[in-house]
């Protein structure tokens, strides 16, 4: 199960429907459930105060029975460890006091857009580049949530890497426009995330797997990529699996895509290829076209996901919104049955 935010933790705290809703998808069969969003131990990691958090008595109490109630419903579950960084400061209103996390000063291009609206300039925003201090903070915050999340129970480590939250926004040349150890070439900019790998790794041990989920595509530039070339991709994801990463969570809008010109090799296959640890795809699988295309989305055969299992390309396949749809997806699927997806449905997302 691929994860989705929802918030429904009130003051950060997942209560018993949150234990009930991933309980759900084990009792249906899913074998691996990687969580919504979890804000981490840093006061600017998230804006809403209905995400769940990662730190905190009373929120560690909460997961520890999510954890048990997945386990005894036979399944595995890990936590994705969450900053938002610069989509915060661009997008919503901020306390000054907070000061929302970025590489630089500079968000985006002015003149491209967010959706349909203009990017906006830094000076909007109270918000300055990342110092030192707030690196170091940052990556002890990971490291808290990280050793928190083994206390508790779960069975790995996954962090957000993608869709232009913080440590993305690192790698992304349009955001981070430092010229220092942190940002100017591809290898500088790819330090900030596999420092917090690395020091996630050293924390935890040897014995429990992280996942890191990456993408070319931002949520406020759907063009984005922060690799133009198999061998630019290479620099960022073999640095990431000597830090510590055993699966790259490829995160697409289309799984099946290839993602360079001149080879059939999707994102999740080339990761594989390029660092030989092991895959996941995402990424409207299941489904004919998009679920932000017009209409209603059909289910589809899934051929073509036998088609990349059978080719080695990737391990796992990760679903996200056909699991609101139906709680037992993986029973549905191993029945030979095709999934339908509801948006009526989707939109329940409580059950």
């Amino acid at each position: 199960m691929s994860p989705m935010t929802r918030e429904y933790s009130p003051n950060g705290v997942p209560g018993p429907d949150v234990a009930a809703y991933y309980t759900r998808r084990a009792v249906g069969g899913t074998g691996l459930i990687v969580t919504e969003g979890v804000a981490i131990d840093h006061p600017s990691a998230v804006d809403s105060p209905s995400v769940p958090r990662l730190h905190g008595e009373e929120a560690l109490a909460g997961w520890r029975t999510v954890v048990d109630d997945v386990h005894a419903a036979g399944g595995r579950i890990i936590p994705q460890l969450w900053h938002v960084g610069p989509l915060w400061g661009a997008m919503a209103d901020v306390d000054p006091a907070v000061r929302p996390m970025r590489p630089s000063g500079l968000w985006g291009t002015p003149g491209k857009t967010v959706y349909s609206q203009e990017y906006i300039d830094a000076s909007a925003v109270p918000v300055a580049a990342m110092t030192q201090a707030d690196i170091d903070d940052v990556i002890a915050a990971y490291v808290r949530s990280a050793r928190n999340a083994v206390e508790v129970g779960f069975d790995g480590i996954a962090i957000h890497a993608g869709h232009g939250y913080l440590l993305d926004a690192f790698l992304w040349a349009d955001t981070n426009r430092r010229d220092d150890e942190w940002g100017g070439d591809l290898e500088r900019r790819t330090r900030f995330p596999v420092a917090v790998v690395r020091a996630i790794r050293a924390e935890i041990g040897d014995d429990l797997p992280i996942f890191y989920r990456f993408s070319q595509h931002k949520q406020q530039d759907y063009l984005a990529r922060i690799a133009d070339t198999p061998e630019e991709l290479g620099v960022i994801l073999c640095a990431l699996a000597d830090a510590g990463v055993d699966v790259f969570d490829a995160s697409c809008r289309r799984f099946d895509l290839p993602a360079f010109d001149g080879s059939p090799l999707t994102l999740a296959g080339w990761a594989k290829k390029l660092t030989g640890a092991r895959s996941m795809a995402v990424g409207s699988v299941g489904l004919t076209k998009s679920l932000r295309d017009e209409g209603p989305a059909e289910s589809a055969s899934i051929d073509n996901v036998h088609a990349l299992l059978e080719s080695g390309e990737i391990d796992l396949i990760a679903v996200g919104r056909l699991h609101l749809a139906d709680p037992s997806l993986a029973q549905t699927l191993r029945d030979g049955d095709v999934p339908v997806f509801d948006r009526a449905v989707h939109e329940a997302r409580l059950h």
